[in-house]
């Protein structure tokens, strides 16, 4: 069974956000497709060398015999070693199967992780499998709140569910909003805006009403100033906070081509 336990991060602006936590279901679920796409890797690449191999012979018959052995092992390492950094590198702490589940790896702070995270985490998947099936990994993932595992204390990450734009988008009040921003972001505006300012408008919506009345006006005020300095979106006469920040997430969503 999945976990629905929540991921509490005070923001350096003093934002509280609540994140799921991912759980070993989800977890286990990436893993599996994507040892599937290593197991397809290692195929297709058994199958390129088969093929070149005998076509070779001729014209390289004057290298070392062990160099098509010594490359078909470094093909190997490369893709049980590298497959998962790389994807969490280049998708920002997704791998296909990571995508495919909905979950993803952020560091503890709530900010994407970097190459060092991504390689850090995944150097120790060789100790997490022992002695088999995830062994350690799982085990270790039991013990904690946050299931982390041995990878996750070395880098500092945490696997949470990602929250998609169409699961914010019913709270929000639809077409009202689209007029509540004055004037249009600028590309200079749109070129200052990180993808952590839309996660954080999002992450608002869809948590707002869960929150003490009080502490969600508060929350939306220095959400709201903080997007009006980034961007210099302004709201339009009469517009309540909330319908602000929904048309700024759409506008930062369509215009802006983040950092």
């Amino acid at each position: 069974m999945d976990s629905f336990d929540q991921l509490n991060i005070d923001t350096p602006e003093q934002i509280a956000l609540e994140l799921p936590l991912a759980g070993i279901g989800s977890r286990f679920l990436a893993l599996t497709i994507d040892t599937l796409l290593q197991f397809a890797l290692y195929l297709l690449g058994g199958i390129v060398f088969a093929l070149l191999i005998p076509a070779g012979t001729s014209w390289l018959s004057w290298l070392p015999r062990t160099l098509g052995p010594a490359i078909a092992i470094l093909f190997v390492f490369c893709v049980y070693w590298g497959y998962f950094a790389f994807f969490e590198i280049i998708w920002r702490g997704q791998t296909p199967g990571k995508r495919y589940a909905g979950i993803r790896v952020i560091k503890e702070s709530g900010r994407p992780i970097d190459a060092f995270e991504a390689i850090g985490r995944n150097l120790m998947r060789g100790i997490d499998g022992m002695p088999g099936v995830y062994g350690v990994g799982l085990v270790c993932m039991m013990l904690n709140k946050k299931h982390r595992r041995l990878g996750d204390f070395v880098a500092g990450t945490v696997v949470v569910h990602e929250n998609k734009a169409d699961e914010v988008s019913p709270g929000w009040s639809g077409s009202a909003s689209k007029a509540a921003v004055s004037p249009q972001m600028t590309q200079a505006a749109a070129s200052q805006v990180a993808a952590e300012e839309l996660i954080l408008i999002e992450t608002y919506l869809h948590r707002r009403w869960d929150l003490d009345p009080a502490v969600r006006i508060d929350t939306a005020v220095r959400i709201a100033e903080r997007v009006k300095a980034k961007t210099g979106l302004e709201p339009a006469q009469g517009t309540s906070v909330d319908d602000f920040l929904e048309a700024a997430a759409r506008q930062i969503r369509d215009g802006a081509q983040f950092r």
